[in-house]
């Protein structure tokens, strides 16, 4: 009795501690660890009937045990899991069942194992061992993966070892599977084992679908040659084998018929988007293309917000990649966005060229991390394809503006009108002919700004009327080429939003010129609006304009 409490008091401490771990620690997905405090019941239920003298009772929670243990590794292996391509460790395992299936049949016979030793139990283990040894090669260096494998070996030891020496020294094994995979929940690296990955398919092998079709054969071969034999001894275990290994055959062909169906509905989501990003002629039309490219790409509900930036000024500090994200990067976590969910920066890379657009720019998304993991390369891909489609609509307005200045310089070029043409930054874009003759020059620097002609009094009062919105007039003083000055009177139409302008065109007319015939002349009934180097002139001069 008093061993039998030992059993229970370990079991429920190790559930127990798995249970606070995933609590404590939160990780992505918590159905492995709890399949793993259950099957931890389950083999402290089977070491507690044990010691009770009920084996028979104790063999059904042994098993239980490591059906629960199978299904635990089964969700580690999901895909978005960190082990992301489980069709090899399938392979493996159907093969190492058909294996065990010769030997239990070939080798261990109807004795059921090795002397005193329970051939079901270990070759429970050696799956269990092989299993495991994988996730770990998966995981690399993780404290929490090398502590499940320690309960694994654990098991198997004391599995061969406790039916040929009784006693406490031989169940020591048992003791480190639960204090093993105790810890194991408790360590925060327990989170790393069921954190999303990106999928990476493994090309298709000759050599691997044979292993898979060997597998498939045993069970059925088995059967044959014990029939031909005349007496079918080992039905009962065929059986099991055969639908073990047909079950994991079953679950490898729906592994491969859900990645070919997800492949197809990428490769069509992304096309359509293709063209509707070739088709779109603006920024919206191209935000309006993304949108529905991944509506149709991701599953419902699990995407809470997608925004396109097409510039790094509508960035937030959060989306900006940090020191250890490197410029090869093309995608980048910007933070956690809630407990499930995770914000996701896409820059809108040029692929052809894998280089940033000059203005930036990046594709956020927010949802569920495990899908955006697994969606990762899609949205990438999408995010380039966007790229593609802002800077072919920059460059046809950039052809735009320069064909309509082309048009105005040869329409206006023997004009008297002196006209300007400038970018929201004041940077001259144009300038006609009758501007540059009254300034002195015959052309202006390549990068010059309007701060550049007016004179310096003069520069506030012009930066304010051009930082608000809408048509007006303002006069200034422009700077001649020999130092001199010339009062000027500026009408500017604000076209920024003009898709073939995209700036200011000002037309201004020389003071001392006088008006045009039949013109009246600018009343001024504030003479805060004139020059400031006028106003500081006599009252006689102020009136006289």
């Amino acid at each position: 009795m008093l061993r039998a409490l030992e059993w229970f008091v370990l079991g429920v401490g190790s559930a127990a501690a798995i249970l606070y771990g995933v609590h404590r620690h939160r990780p992505a997905r918590n159905a492995p660890w709890l399949l793993l405090a259950a099957a931890v019941v389950a083999s402290a239920g089977g070491d507690v009937l044990t010691a009770l003298n009920r084996p028979r009772v104790a063999d059904v929670c042994f098993y239980a045990m490591f059906v629960l243990v199978g299904c635990t590794l089964l969700q580690f292996t999901r895909v978005g899991a960190i082990l992301v391509d489980r069709t090899r460790l399938i392979d493996l395992l159907a093969f190492a069942c058909s294996a065990m299936l010769v030997i239990r049949v070939f080798v261990i016979g109807d004795a059921g194992g090795i002397g005193d030793v329970s051939g079901a139990y270990v070759m429970g283990a050696l799956l269990l061992l092989a299993v495991v040894t994988r996730l770990l090669g998966a995981a690399g260096r993780n404290l929490s993966a090398v502590l499940l494998v320690a309960g694994a070996v654990g098991v198997l030891v004391s599995d061969i070892v406790q039916p040929l020496w009784p006693g406490r020294l031989s169940e020591s094994g048992f003791v480190l599977l639960y204090l093993a995979w105790g810890t194991a929940a408790l360590h925060p690296s327990m989170v790393r084992l069921t954190e999303p990955a990106a999928p990476r398919p493994a090309p298709w092998l000759a050599r691997w679908a044979t292993l898979l079709g060997i597998s498939v054969a045993t069970p059925p071969i088995v059967l044959l040659i014990e029939a031909i034999d005349g007496t079918v001894r080992d039905g009962v275990v065929i059986a099991v084998a055969g639908a073990i290994t047909l079950l994991l055959t079953v679950t490898r062909l729906t592994d491969a018929v859900n990645l070919n169906g997800q492949a197809l509905m990428r490769e069509r989501g992304l096309r359509q988007a293709s063209a509707a990003l070739v088709a779109a002629a603006d920024t919206r039309a191209v935000d309006e293309a993304v949108r529905a490219a991944i509506a149709q790409l991701m599953p419902p509900d699990t995407v809470r917000s997608a925004v396109v930036a097409t510039d790094d000024h509508q960035l937030a500090s959060a989306a900006v990649p940090g020191p250890g994200a490197g410029l090869a990067h093309r995608s980048w976590w910007a933070g956690e966005a809630g407990h499930d969910d995770a914000t996701l920066v896409c820059p809108l890379w040029l692929e052809p060229l894998a280089v940033a657009r000059p203005s930036g720019g990046a594709l956020i998304l927010v949802g569920r991390r495990e899908t955006l993991t697994a969606s990762r390369d899609t949205l990438e891909v999408l995010a380039g394809q966007a790229a593609l489609a802002l800077d072919r609509i920059s460059l046809m307005e950039a052809v735009g503006r320069r064909d309509s200045d082309l048009y105005l310089r040869t329409v206006i070029r023997n004009s008297a009108d002196m006209m300007l043409v400038i970018d929201e930054d004041q940077r001259i874009r144009y300038a006609s002919r009758s501007l540059r003759e009254l300034l002195g020059v015959d052309d202006l620097p390549p990068l010059a700004t309007l701060d550049d002609l007016v004179h310096p009094d003069d520069r506030n009062q012009l930066r304010q009327a051009f930082r608000g919105s809408g048509d007006g007039v303002v006069s200034c003083s422009l700077v001649r080429a020999g130092g001199g000055q010339v009062l000027v009177e500026a009408t500017y139409r604000d076209l920024r939003e003009d898709r073939l302008v995209q700036g200011f065109v000002v037309t201004m007319r020389d003071f001392p010129r006088g008006p045009e015939p039949g013109e009246r002349r600018p009343r001024r009934d504030r003479p805060a609006e004139l020059p400031a180097w006028l106003n500081r002139r006599s009252a006689r001069h102020k009136f006289r304009y």
